[in-house]
Order: C-alpha cells, then sequence, then structure tokens
C-alpha cells in the first residue's frame, strides 16, 4: 500500500511561512491544476473554440520556502493527509493537505524573469 501523489501547477498565493514550537520552518502555499471539463467522453469548447477548463485547489505543505513565489509552475510529489480537529464551537472539523516530499520549479520565479526571459515558462495552460 501507498499514498502517492504527484501534482503539476501553479502556486495561487504568497506562501506562508510559520515556525513550529520545534523550530522547525513550515511552509503552506495553494497549488492550481487544471484539466479540460468532458461531457461524454469529449472536450467541452467555448463559443470561441477554447477548451473549458475546470480548476481545482490543493493545500500544500512543505518544510522548505527557499524560491516559492506567487504564479510560479511547480511539480509537486508528496503524500495526501487527513486530519480532524474540534473548532472552538464543538464541531468536528476536518482537512486535507499534500504533504510535499519534494517540489521540482517548472517555470523562475517573477522576480528572476529579467535575468534569462527564455528559460521562463510563459504557457499558462498545462497541455493536455
Amino acid at each position: 500500500m501507498q499514498n502517492i501523489v504527484i501534482l503539476a501547477g501553479n502556486i495561487g498565493q504568497k506562501p506562508e511561512t510559520r515556525t513550529t514550537q520545534g523550530g522547525t520552518n513550515i511552509t503552506n502555499f495553494s497549488l492550481a491544476t487544471s484539466r479540460p471539463r468532458l461531457s461524454e467522453g469529449r472536450v467541452l469548447r467555448d463559443e470561441n473554440g477554447y477548451r473549458i477548463m475546470d480548476t481545482e485547489w490543493h493545500r500544500i505543505t512543505k518544510t522548505v520556502a527557499e524560491h516559492c513565489e506567487k504564479g510560479m509552475k511547480v511539480l509537486v510529489h508528496g503524500r495526501i493527509h487527513y486530519s480532524k480537529w474540534i473548532d472552538s464551537m464543538g464541531n468536528d472539523r476536518y482537512g486535507c493537505e499534500i504533504i510535499a516530499e519534494k517540489v521540482d520549479f517548472l517555470s523562475r520565479p517573477k522576480s528572476a524573469e529579467n535575468e534569462n526571459p527564455e528559460l521562463v515558462d510563459r504557457d499558462d495552460e498545462i497541455p493536455f
């Protein structure tokens, strides 16, 4: 039995880093993945002929924050982690996150684009 997740997408907001009581830095960011919307096994298109895309958001947790910026394309290897807690009102709450074991950068940070622009991936759509 294995719990393996591989996601490729764009970082959706500025990553947030916090430090645990034990001194470990933990970074959280949202990752957007997109896929074409299907109907009866066929890709749906809008009135201009473009594919209609569905976007899903994933909460990513990683122990390293280096080089992560909003809008960057990344490839995340990790595992799914489910949690349960009781909120301040006494209600059961549930959460799901991806614990990243490895993050590969598929594009450079926007702040580094001018350094070597031909290396920056400017395509906002993952091909299918």
